[in-house]
């Protein structure tokens, strides 16, 4: 079978598994990307992700990842809930709602590799959700999966951006893809709608004021004025998604291991202040929730 044969039975089967969006790069080293990297880290703008400083050349280099890789294949799996949450309450970022998508994705993955496996006798690869130094969204927009878009996050036009990506490196040389176009344009919605001003220029995050990372990765405890600024978000937050205009067209995600467990999104401010250890393991073990933990979950809620 020849390689535009393959690609082709690969974008359809990526169909079928459930991803909405595939694309393929050349697998090298994002030596435009050195500098941009370096610069973030010296501003300090990872905060206490000290693991952002390890294995800097591996996230440039996929082929210092999967040894003798020809190609990234880029892939975008929609997570956009049916149900949303009671206005009014403490809030969830929406990519936690369901079972972990490191899991669920990467079960995905996997059954694509194995597929890819059986178009080529020689292939090998790895599957990546978002769980190796790899700069994924650099990626994707290689790929053609998207632009990124002022808030650092990847849009799809048409589809918006609230789904997580996946890659796929493999030994195989299949054509790439080209980038698509930057169609934010003008906008600043995200820009002007962070409370904490985490966006400090296009595509440039300060984590440290950012609300996902004081409300996850953040393991020293919050200062009172950054408690104040969490705006009633307790995990992750979608503040610069919600504001963006593409994401009107988002669709509910077609994956049943997405649907929260349990009603909690029902819950208002009395029944999350009542939550115990127990009904939280219950309702959240399966999800990126627990990553925080019941006790983090807790004191940030206002």
């Amino acid at each position: 079978m020849d390689n535009p044969t393959i690609k082709s039975q690969i974008i359809q089967k990526s169909e079928e598994l459930g991803f909405l969006a595939c694309g393929f790069s050349v697998a090298t080293c994002l030596e435009t990307e050195r500098n941009h990297l370096q610069d973030w880290l010296n501003r300090g703008f990872h905060g206490e992700m000290g693991y952002m400083e390890n294995h800097f050349e591996k996230r440039l280099d996929p082929t210092l990842l999967v040894e003798g890789s020809k190609t990234v294949i880029s892939l975008a799996y929609n997570y956009f809930p049916e149900k949303l949450q009671k206005t009014k309450a403490p809030k969830v970022a929406k990519y936690a709602y369901g079972e972990d998508y490191h899991k669920v994705v990467k079960d995905q993955g996997f059954l694509l590799l194995e597929y890819i496996k059986t178009l080529h006798s020689e292939a090998q690869g790895r599957v990546f959700v978002d769980s190796a130094p790899l700069m994924e969204r650099q990626w994707a927009e290689q790929s053609g999966i998207g632009w990124i878009g002022k808030n650092s996050l990847i849009i799809r036009k048409g589809i918006g951006s609230f789904f997580f990506l996946a890659e796929i490196i493999c030994t195989i040389e299949i054509e790439p893809d080209q980038p698509t176009t930057d169609h934010c344009g003008s906008c600043t919605a995200c820009i002007d709608a962070c409370p904490t001003d985490a966006i400090v220029s296009d595509q440039v995050i300060d984590a440290t004021k950012c609300i996902s990372y004081l409300t996850i990765e953040k393991r020293s405890e919050l200062q009172l004025e950054e408690k104040q600024s969490l705006d009633q978000w307790i995990f992750g937050c979608d503040i610069c998604q919600d504001v963006c205009p593409w994401n009107r067209f988002s669709v509910p995600t077609q994956e049943e291991r997405f649907i929260p467990s349990g009603d909690w999104t029902e819950w208002n401010q009395e029944a999350w202040n009542s939550i115990s250890e127990e009904e939280f393991k219950l309702n959240f073990g399966k999800t990126p929730i627990t990553r925080a933990g019941f006790s983090k979950v807790k004191s940030h809620l206002p």
